[in-house]
């Protein structure tokens, strides 16, 4: 089985997509994460649930855990006020890290290869695997690929 075959339609959003929106996004799917991407359809992120789940708890909340039981319902709830007036391109690393993209030829250890490297929920399916030539064929989740590899109960 190669990529192409196990790529299906996904949400994306660009980098100018609101914050609260890309958080809607997640939680109306239940999505691991999105794949950003350019005007053109190119993939250039990937923005896991777990980073923007991390910028809405303040850094010292996430440096010592204990603070957390601190925080009771009612200030849990404004947790998303911390993604208003943000974009998605504000959640992104800045480190220039590419995005995982396949080949639409690749096979299920290659895909695997490159989610786990990336440690991303979700990989790109591109007719070009650098990704800058050719738009997203689809995506593949973590879910999707272990279900292809896991054997039948």
């Amino acid at each position: 089985m190669r990529a192409r075959d196990l790529a299906v339609d996904y949400p994306t959003v660009t980098p100018e997509t609101s914050a609260l929106d890309a958080a809607r996004l997640l939680a109306a799917g239940r999505l691991p994460g999105l794949i950003v991407v350019d005007a053109e359809r190119r993939p250039t992120a990937v923005l896991p649930g777990s980073r923007l789940l991390g910028s809405m708890i303040p850094r010292y909340v996430q440096d010592d855990p204990a603070l957390a039981r601190t925080y009771d319902e009612r200030h849990a709830d404004r947790l998303c006020q911390r993604l208003e007036g943000r974009r998605v391109a504000d959640l992104l690393p800045t480190d220039g890290t590419p995005p995982p993209i396949v080949d639409a030829q690749a096979t299920v250890m290659e895909i695997a290869s490159v989610m786990a490297g990336a440690r991303s929920p979700v990989v790109a399916v591109s007719d070009d695997p650098r990704g800058t030539d050719a738009p997203m064929l689809g995506v593949i989740t973590v879910a999707d690929l272990l279900g292809r590899l896991l054997p039948p109960e």
